[in-house]
């Protein structure tokens, strides 16, 4: 509902315009073993929400990224940039956010423990938050094209409002890391999403800062 596909098109155009090489990719790949049960999973084909294990619907998210793990390791061994849409976060933000609060960091750090240490996936330099509000976000979802795993306009996690709020609210909690940035994307003053051409500039910009030292395009205030 953020807009990260976009952004993260942008991103790599911008940065191979300037010279750069940049390996652009995204998670769930709906075409991967593990990927297509993930899909499984949020079509509701292995049951309600509630009644799926976290640990499990985790783990597929995880293996998910370890099919893609040689051509990570390859882009970066190759000197690329890599950009993901979603990734590692992703996966500590709503799955931990479906086990009980008193439990959620131990649970971060088991996720952390899987994808980090036991698959041995790279970690981020940066991790840019694109923030909403978990009520727009909802509603952004009716915008979005038809998606590959399911027919339905909302999948499993989407269309429950009280997961996305306890999803933001888990991405809330993490963006506090040293190497997260978070950028808000909607306006709360106007009641809109701010234009995805301001949060390009500001996503690039923060990008630059933050690892190549430089700010690369202006950031002015939104019109």
């Amino acid at each position: 509902g953020s807009g990260k596909r976009t952004q993260v098109e942008f991103l790599a155009k911008v940065l191979r315009d300037r010279g750069h090489s940049v390996y652009a990719t995204g998670f769930p790949q709906y075409d991967s073993w593990f990927g297509k049960m993930a899909g499984q999973f949020l079509n509701g084909e292995l049951g309600p929400l509630e009644s799926v294990d976290p640990h499990f619907s985790a783990l597929l998210y995880a293996g998910d990224r370890f099919e893609a793990k040689a051509m990570l390791e390859d882009a970066l061994s190759n000197g690329q940039i890599v950009l993901a849409d979603r990734y590692i976060a992703s996966n500590l933000a709503h799955q931990t956010a479906r086990v009980a609060a008193e439990k959620r960091a131990a649970f971060v750090e088991w996720i952390e423990h899987l994808e980090y240490d036991i698959y041995g996936l790279p970690r981020e330099d940066l991790v840019l938050y694109l923030r909403v509000p978990a009520v727009e976000a909802q509603k952004l979802v009716a915008l979005k094209s038809a998606r590959s795993y399911t027919s339905a306009q909302k999948d499993l996690q989407e269309a429950s409002l009280r997961h996305l709020e306890d999803a933001a609210a888990m991405y809330d909690a993490l963006s506090k890391r040293a190497n997260w940035n978070t950028i808000e994307c909607f306006d709360s003053k106007r009641k809109q999403m701010r234009p995805a051409e301001k949060i390009a500039l500001e996503v690039f910009a923060t990008m630059g800062l933050a690892l190549l030292g430089t700010l690369p395009l202006t950031v002015k205030g939104d019109r």
